[in-house]
């Protein structure tokens, strides 16, 4: 039985297991930014085919067949791989990063004029 969830483990856990992953393969020397980014670009898009073409509702009702939820899951976990080991090969700390860009996000996007609406910062 697996106890690892999100509330329990940490970033630099998860981290540490991507890059002595990659270190037990020789990969990194395959880990280069460039490789890295398009590898989670074409995760990415791997992770919206299934959602091509469906409305918002029917993309609900996909998260509710447990085949389709488990590529899903699986795609999704190949895209955080991938951000982990572009954080490791580039020295990027993920933690002061989204902590930096959500500040960055709550002043571009004051709750008072973004709530319940999809526009871009410099529309609303």
């Amino acid at each position: 039985m697996n106890l690892r969830h999100d509330d329990n483990t940490t970033l630099g856990e998860l981290k540490t297991e991507v890059l002595a992953f990659a270190r037990a393969r020789d990969w990194e020397q395959f880990h280069s930014p460039k490789n890295l980014s398009m590898a989670i670009a074409a995760e990415a898009a791997e992770l919206m085919e299934p959602l091509l073409w469906v409305t918002p509702e029917e993309s609900r009702a996909v998260m509710n067949r447990p085949d389709k939820r488990a590529a899903l899951q699986d795609e999704l976990a190949d895209i955080v791989v991938y951000c982990l080991e572009f954080a490791n090969q580039t020295g990027i700390d993920l933690a002061t990063a989204i902590t930096e860009k959500m500040t960055r996000n709550a002043q571009k996007y004051p709750v008072e004029k973004a709530r319940g609406r999809a526009e871009k910062y410099n529309e609303l």
